[in-house]
C-alpha cells in the first residue's frame, strides 16, 4: 500500500486512472490484484473537505494497492498512467 500526490490536480489523477490498464479502481475488496483508489471522492468522501485536508487528503491523492502481477507490468502500467497523466 503506498499513496502519493500526482501533479496537476483532479484533472491528472482522471488522466492517470485513464491510462492504466492492469490497476482497477476500487476500494480495497481483500483480493489480491492491484488496486488504485482516490481517497477524496471515495473512501473519505464522507468526511467535510476542512477535515480531509487536515489529515493530509487531498484532491490530488492517490492510493495504490499492490497485488500479485508480475513487478514489471506493475511498474509499466504505473509509468505509463503517470507519463500521460502530465501530458497536455
Amino acid at each position: 500500500m503506498l499513496s502519493f500526490n500526482v501533479k496537476g490536480g483532479v484533472e491528472a489523477v482522471k488522466k492517470l486512472f485513464d491510462n492504466l490498464t492492469l490497476f482497477t479502481l476500487a476500494q480495497s475488496l481483500g483480493g489480491v490484484e492491484s488496486l488504485i483508489c482516490h481517497p477524496s471522492t471515495m473512501t473519505h468522501a464522507g468526511m467535510e473537505e476542512s477535515a480531509r485536508l487536515d489529515a493530509g487528503i487531498s484532491e490530488s491523492l492517490v492510493r495504490i494497492s499492490v497485488g500479485i502481477e508480475d513487478i514489471n507490468d506493475i511498474l509499466a502500467d504505473l509509468a505509463h498512467g503517470l507519463e500521460q497523466s502530465q501530458s497536455r
